[in-house]
């Protein structure tokens, strides 16, 4: 085996300097909370990419529209609940999905798409390039952003 054939099978890692970092856009209205958060958290680590290297931020920016108009299949609506601690004795605080909803639309999906992401420093990162809005309208027209199609 000569030098040629071993440098071929070689695996690429991308660096950090290599990665551009495309803006998509994603219309929430009428999308079930799961099914979008899948393919937001997919795009914002990256693996939507040829070159994905899993130690290292490969994802784009992500802006979610219309938060407000997600929905829940079955009896989610009503017995969905989300759940904080203020970290205080007897701190636990619980808030129902149609609550949530109601006041801050845009914790629904953030913590959908952040509980897909690791739990490290290289996750924190990638949920900080997640924005959403509850609705049209967005501060990020400057960065020209792509719609993203899901299925």
């Amino acid at each position: 085996m000569d030098k040629k054939d071993k440098l071929s099978h070689r695996t690429y890692n991308a660096k950090e300097g290599e990665i551009k970092k495309d803006w998509y856009i994603v219309d929430a209205d009428g999308q079930t909370v799961g099914r979008l958060a899948t393919e937001v958290a997919r795009v914002l680590r990256g693996k939507h990419k040829a070159t994905f290297t899993p130690y290292i931020d490969m994802g784009d920016f992500v802006v979610v529209i219309n938060a407000e108009k997600v929905k829940m299949t079955g009896k989610r609506m009503e017995q969905k609940e989300y759940y904080h601690n203020t970290l205080y004795p007897g701190g636990a605080r619980f808030a129902k999905f149609k609550d949530v909803r109601a006041n801050h639309p845009d914790r629904i999906i953030e913590s959908a798409v952040k509980g897909m992401l690791p739990k490290s420093s290289l996750g924190k990162k990638v949920g900080m390039k997640l924005k959403v809005y509850s609705g049209t309208s967005h501060p990020h027209e400057a960065q020209q952003p792509k719609v993203l199609k899901l299925a």
